[in-house]
Order: structure tokens, then C-alpha cells, then sequence
């Protein structure tokens, strides 16, 4: 669908500019958003082609009374592309890759500065046992679907996940909302293409023979099949497992040193010789210091707003380079002494400003959303 949209790309930017005339932005650009302009004017563009193509071809081929080729090759297609989806976002989910526990910034953001999606992701990524669930449903789902005899109970699972998914991205303002309800329609029309099998299953007290399933694959390829589909499935798994492992393997590199790792609070902030008080109405003093990532730091005022540094150690030296990107001339530009692992003592140069900084770390046990855990027993909920 992609390469359409960027062959068709002219296409889409006179719709969006003389049908909708909307103000939008008309360029193909990855922002890793599924729902931006060009989205909607390409689903506007396909859902047109196909009531078009829907009248000229009932017009023209009137005459055929069924589409058995058509329509086995139409669900099997159909069926590779939504178990594909399934397994590969469910992977995503079991091996921890789509969410991430809630970030030492995000400890320290107010709630209601949150955007929904941020609370949603922050609400998935907080429990990993809950997010591997979700995805083993969903790889299950996928799994389901790869054979014939489970492609129904696959479809039915299809569409009680993904539908909720997609609730939660409209509610959640989470831009993954035409796609997510795709998924979910397409499985409704795998589940509706097998709909008496399904009827008499769960509703029905009677026994009765339905018609087999019209297949025009000669049954001797049916062993060359079985093997192609344990090769993909077994390809697909190994893949994914390589893919976590090399993610773990970059997230330990990109581990900060354990000495300077959490969120220090600044106690005192001396800036060209003047003790700044921690006032919310001074907006240049630090009120925290966050290392989470090697290489960076992020600086928190008391205003709330933030500032994202480079932050690197020179251990020889016994010295920091803290510096923004436009300023990477920067070098060593602060001395730093550590009294003990809670305390922390920087001074130097910084935008011209002299800087001298005391900071004391936080104990991250205290934040309640870490140290309340699970519990079996609860005499009285613990909603705060």
C-alpha cells in the first residue's frame, strides 16, 4: 500500500486540495503516525475505486453466478495478511518491544500534562506480564488463522481483539486507527465467510453435514504446503527471538554508568555567583537532573519545562561534557565530585554561565507506582 500512495502521491494532493481543500500537510513524510492527512485522502481514494470498480464489474460480468476461484484465493490472501499482522504485533508485545516500562521522566511528569496516548502507553508498558499477554493473545489469534480447520475460531479471536484495539486507539487518540479497524473488519469477513459452521457450533442443538470447503489446489501439493508453513512459522518465531535479543543487546549498551543512573534533585543552584532559590517563578534554576540514557541527560525547571543535554563522562579527567546539539565545541566544561552514591557536586560553564550545582538523589522506592507492587490480598482498594 505504501509504494501506491507515493506512486499516487499527486493524486492524493489535488483531492486533498480541490475536493476537501484541506489544510493538512500533503507530503509522503514517516512520522510514524498510520492516521495523518495523506491516510484519510488514500483511503478516500481507495474506497472510491472500489464502489467504481464494484459497479463496472457487476455490470460487466453479470452473467457469472458464483466466484469459487475468486473467492478461496480472496480468504486465503486475506487470511496470510491479517495472521501476519497479528503474529508480527503480537511479537512486539511478548518480546517487549512496543511498550516500555514508564521512563525516570515520566515518574516526574504531572498527570495531566499526559496526551492520552502517553497515558495509554504508559498504562500497557507499566506491567510486562500484562503486555506479553495481550501479545500471546494475539500471536494465538495469528496462529489460529494459518490453518483452514482453526481459520474460524482465528477470525472470532481476530475480532474480539482487534476491535477492542481499536476502541482504545479512538479513545485514546492513539494514530493507528484506520489500520487497527481494518484488522478488525477484515476478520469479521473471515468469520462471516464461514458463518453457518460457526452458527451451528455455538447456537444450534443439531447435528447436520455442511458442503466441504471449495479448494482448487490439487491435494498433492497439500504436503508442500504443511512444510512451506512450518518453515514460514519457525522463520517468523527465530526471527523475532533475534530481533529482541539484539534490542536487549542495544539497550545495555546504551545503559548509563550505575553511579550516575536515577533522578537527582538539585538542592542548590548557584548561577554567576547568585543562589537562585527553588521558586516555580524562576524559570532558568534546575529543579532535576535525569540520567536514564548513556550519553544524555534531561534537565527538568521548576516551571516544568524541560531541556535535553548531552552528558559525558570523563572519568580520567574526573570531568563532564554537558552540552545541546548546537553547541558540540563543548568539552569537559564541568568538574565533578562525588561525595558519597546519594550526592553529587558539578560546577562549570554552561551558555556562558558559571554554574555550581549540589544535587541529591532520589530514592526511586519511593514512588508508589514502584514499590506498591502485587498483592493477592487487598482489605480495602489502594487507588490513589
Amino acid at each position: 500500500m505504501m509504494p501506491a500512495r507515493y506512486l499516487l502521491s499527486p493524486v492524493l494532493v489535488w483531492i486533498g486540495e480541490n475536493i476537501f481543500e484541506t489544510s493538512g500537510r500533503l507530503e509522503l513524510e514517516s512520522t510514524g503516525s498510520g492516521d495523518d492527512t495523506m491516510a484519510w485522502l488514500s483511503l478516500f481514494l481507495q474506497f472510491a475505486v472500489a464502489i467504481v470498480g464494484f459497479i463496472i464489474w457487476s455490470v460487466l460480468d453479470r452473467r457469472r453466478s458464483s466466484y469459487n476461484d475468486l473467492f478461496y484465493w480472496f480468504r486465503t490472501i486475506l487470511r496470510v495478511f491479517v495472521s501476519f499482522f497479528m503474529i508480527l504485533y503480537g511479537f512486539a508485545k511478548v518480546f517487549l518491544v512496543q511498550f516500555n516500562e514508564p521512563s525516570l521522566l515520566d515518574l516526574l511528569q504531572p498527570f495531566g500534562d499526559m496526551s492520552p496516548m502517553g497515558l495509554a502507553w504508559a498504562y500497557m508498558g507499566y506491567s510486562p506480564a500484562f503486555e506479553v499477554f495481550t501479545g500471546l493473545l494475539e500471536v494465538i489469534a495469528g496462529f489460529l488463522l494459518i490453518s483452514k480447520r482453526t481459520q474460524t475460531l482465528g477470525a472470532l479471536f481476530v475480532v474480539g481483539i482487534m476491535t477492542h484495539v481499536a476502541v482504545m486507539n479512538l479513545c485514546f487518540d492513539i494514530p493507528v486507527k484506520i489500520f487497527s479497524i481494518h484488522l478488525a473488519l477484515m476478520g469479521l469477513v473471515l468469520l462471516l465467510s464461514d458463518i453457518k459452521r460457526f452458527q451451528y457450533v455455538f447456537f444450534r442443538k443439531h447435528n447436520i453435514k455442511l458442503s466441504t470447503d471449495y479448494r482448487p489446489i490439487n491435494p498433492r501439493f497439500n504436503k508442500a504446503i504443511r512444510v512451506f508453513k512450518i518453515c514460514s512459522l519457525s522463520f517468523i518465531i527465530l526471527g523475532a527471538i533475534a530481533l529482541r535479543g539484539l534490542i536487549y543487546l542495544e539497550q545495555r549498551k546504551d545503559q548509563i554508568r550505575d553511579e550516575f543512573y536515577g533522578i537527582w534533585e538539585v538542592e542548590t543552584f548557584i548561577k554567576n555567583g547568585d543562589t537562585i532559590p527553588p521558586l516555580t517563578t524562576i524559570d532558568d534554576r534546575w529543579r532535576y537532573m535525569i540520567m536514564e540514557t548513556k550519553g544524555s541527560t534531561v534537565v527538568k525547571k521548576m516551571n516544568d519545562s524541560i531541556d535535553f543535554y548531552y552528558f559525558k563522562v570523563d572519568s580520567i579527567k574526573n570531568s563532564i561534557s554537558i552540552y545541546k546539539e548546537d553547541n558540540t565545541e563543548a568539552a569537559n566544561n564541568f568538574y565533578i565530585e562525588q561525595k558519597d552514591s546519594l550526592h553529587l557536586k558539578i560546577k562549570g560553564l554552561l551558555d556562558q554561565d558559571s554554574l555550581k550545582i549540589h544535587l541529591k538523589a532520589i530514592d526511586l522506592k519511593d514512588f508508589t507506582l514502584i514499590n506498591r507492587g502485587f498483592h493477592w490480598v487487598n482489605e480495602t482498594p489502594y487507588n490513589k
